[in-house]
């Protein structure tokens, strides 16, 4: 593993280990993270989401003129159109009078007669006797209100374009704006979050706020902007008519209002299971090899089952109740045009106006209708957007690593560096359960110090506060007399190599994983460290050499070849501190006896940490400390502690001699009939 990276501490194996693979890895700092099992309110973190659109106003400015621009046009159409069915109608009518007659006369023939009802109907349009349909008239009408539904359409494109643009630019933000709160996030939040939840928030919710705001905020604008439009212009024609079309306003965000309100619940809590979905189906396949190992198939698929049940349930929910917007609005939509028909049509048997005026606030009350339809239909989206920005926001809102001092110190460059000293340390993850209580150790440059004890012992927390991935609750450490508290982080990992039980390589060629260790380092110095770790000798068996290109869980070498390939990287970092977890776990035991020389060749002339399980690793350590409920019980060399009869020493006897007559005394007193329940059990 290369400089700098993170680790687990042995606690937090073994408690896993303990709740299955397919659970989610919970930390002692695990609700720092967890979804909020309440919703905030859906007004705030709209606004909130909305003013980061804020660095473009001048933009969204601009896409506001041209919509409002485009709306205007396309409501003055309408109107237009009304008086080309009038010109169509009058000219049709004036054709099938008699010529040379005047419109008083001929209405007032027409009331002598008795048709007093049509009379009244053409009194209020504009018919010549004995004239047809005027075409030159009529074409300069039809001509103007196709310019302008062109130009409309136009300026709509336009401001489509201009506003993808800034919402793209937004997201883009939002999106760098999490990946740099994660490089600030301390670890215990980390550790603390379902890896597939934490991806789901930076995945799939930042790509959810982009489509919702892609989808809403220029239908939203249109629809509004085409709301005030066609109330002015239905106002223009007839007030009464007017009136009678904005009663369905008041009726529409009513019920709208009652629907979202029971959506939004949904919504949050849909995308909060499918976070936990995700976390659910990361660690079941990360752990694919463990869950086949323990056959528990059975318990993976039944957990999956549940938290997929309620995914669907809240998803259904959701978008059912959501749903149900848009055919309530169309019900209203289809009863205002009812209404306006019956008393437009009265209005024009009564002279009050005419068919192209009525045809014309019909079609306003049409386009009327439809963006508040549209407005409705598109709260959905809207609320999932939110609730989607909500789980972002919390990331964004989590509490960083404390910040490096603002005048951060220098490990002296004298020739011996890496002395250590723990001076009153306390730490603990969980306030109510302390671990480490005033530990005192000084280790001095160059020496090798070994730290072995039981499984929770406290081993790797020391390393996690050396490396300084978890502040101390009290006391401090010095690195060569400077505490590390007064080094920028990055100076005092740059010091410090790993190489750890748990391998990790990326998805690249070996030789890309060997040169990770140390930026900018030659071709020359990556070889050297491959030979003097013996990688060199299975990579020249492969038919790619140092080309070869590993996957991302690099199957295509073998575990020991894994530990190799850390292990080598370790060796170019050159690191002034060395810390070693475990790391010849996964070797053969030749390629073992060859890493412990490369390992003393190593850890000459530097400090050296060694977490270690196999007592025969660490008896030429200078140094060795056993550890017991986050306590140095014991320290001294090998000989000295065999000598003393302590807890080394019975650490010693049981692991080469006591754990075999152990295991076979537990053998012999399991009965046959137990093995078969086990089996059965299984």
């Amino acid at each position: 593993m290369s400089r700098g990276e993170g680790v687990r501490s042995e606690e937090e194996r073994a408690a896993e280990a303990r709740r299955g693979p397919a659970a989610v890895r919970r930390g002692p700092f695990m609700q720092m993270g967890a979804p909020a099992e309440k919703a905030s309110n859906f007004g705030p973190s709209a606004r909130r989401l909305l003013a980061r659109l804020a660095p473009y106003r001048a933009q969204v400015i601009l896409v506001l003129v041209l919509s409002v621009s485009s709306v205007v046009m396309t409501s003055v159409g309408p109107k237009i159109l009304g008086r080309a069915t009038d010109l169509i109608f009058s000219g049709f009518i004036g054709g099938k009078l008699p010529a040379g007659a005047t419109k008083e006369s001929v209405l007032a023939g027409m009331r002598s007669s008795g048709q007093t009802r049509i009379a009244d109907v053409l009194q209020g349009m504009d018919i010549v006797p004995g004239r047809g349909i005027d075409m030159s008239a009529l074409g300069q009408v039809l001509m103007l209100a196709m310019g302008l539904y062109l130009i409309s359409a136009a300026l709509q494109w336009l401001s489509g374009y201009l506003l993808a643009g800034v919402i793209q630019s937004t997201v883009f933000k939002l999106r760098a704006d999490v990946a740099q709160k994660l490089n600030t996030l301390p670890l215990p939040y980390i550790d603390g979050q379902p890896r597939g939840e934490l991806l789901s928030r930076v995945t799939n919710d930042v790509d959810n706020v982009g489509t919702s705001l892609q989808q809403t905020l220029s239908q939203l604008m249109v629809s509004f902007l085409t709301v005030i439009a066609m109330v002015g212009m239905m106002f223009s024609i007839s007030w009464l008519l007017a009136l009678i079309a904005l009663v369905t306003i008041p009726l529409s965000m009513v019920l709208a209002g009652a629907i979202a309100s029971r959506s939004q619940k949904l919504f949050v809590k849909q995308w909060r299971n499918t976070g936990e979905l995700n976390g659910l189906i990361e660690e079941t396949f990360t752990g694919h090899g463990l869950v086949k190992v323990f056959g528990r198939q059975r318990e993976a698929d039944a957990t999956f089952k549940i938290k997929n049940d309620e995914l669907f349930g809240a998803a259904f929910g959701a978008q059912f109740i959501s749903g149900i917007i848009m055919p309530a609005m169309t019900f209203l939509g289809n009863l205002n045009y009812v209404a306006i028909a019956v008393v437009g049509g009265l209005r024009v048997a009564s002279g009050a106006m005419t068919i192209g005026s009525v045809q014309a606030f019909i079609q306003y009350s049409r386009q009327f209708t439809q963006p508040l339809t549209q407005m409705a239909s598109m709260a959905n989206l809207l609320q999932s957007g939110v609730a989607s920005a909500e789980r972002v926001f919390q990331v964004l809102d989590a509490q960083e690593q404390s910040q490096d001092t603002t005048q951060a110190r220098v490990v002296s460059s004298a020739t011996d560096r890496g002395q250590v000293r723990f001076e009153d340390v306390s730490f603990s993850y969980d306030p109510a359960k302390p671990l480490i209580q005033h530990l005192n150790l000084s280790v001095q440059p160059g020496q090798t110090v070994a730290i072995v004890g039981p499984t929770g012992a406290g081993k790797t927390t020391l390393v996690n506060l050396i490396m300084r991935f978890y502040e101390l609750n009290s006391g401090r450490i010095t690195l060569d007399g400077v505490n590390i508290t007064d080094l920028a982080r990055k100076d005092l990992r740059s010091r410090i190599g790993m190489v750890l039980q748990d391998t990790w390589l990326f998805a690249g060629t070996i030789f890309e994983n060997l040169a990770y260790g140390k930026p900018g380092a030659s071709e020359t110095e990556v070889m050297a460290a491959a030979r003097a770790t013996f990688v060199d000798r299975f990579v020249h068996a492969l038919p790619q050499g140092y080309q070869t290109k590993l996957d991302d869980e690099a199957s295509n070498i073998s575990a020991g070849e894994k530990q190799l390939l850390t292990i080598a990287r370790a060796f170019l970092s050159n690191p002034d501190l060395l810390i070693l977890d475990e790391a010849t776990s996964s070797v053969d035991t030749r390629t073992e006896l060859l890493v412990q020389k490369a390992m003393n060749a190593l850890r000459s002339d530097r400090t050296s940490f060694v977490i270690a399980h196999r007592l025969s690793t660490i008896r030429d350590a200078d140094l060795i400390l056993v550890m017991e409920a986050g306590q140095i019980v014991e320290q001294g060399t090998h000989e000295q502690l065999l000598a003393a009869h302590g807890a080394y020493s019975r650490l010693y006897a049981a692991q080469f001699s006591g754990a075999g007559e152990e295991t076979n005394s537990t053998v012999a007193k399991t009965s046959a009939k137990d093995i078969k329940q086990l089996v059965k059990a299984s």
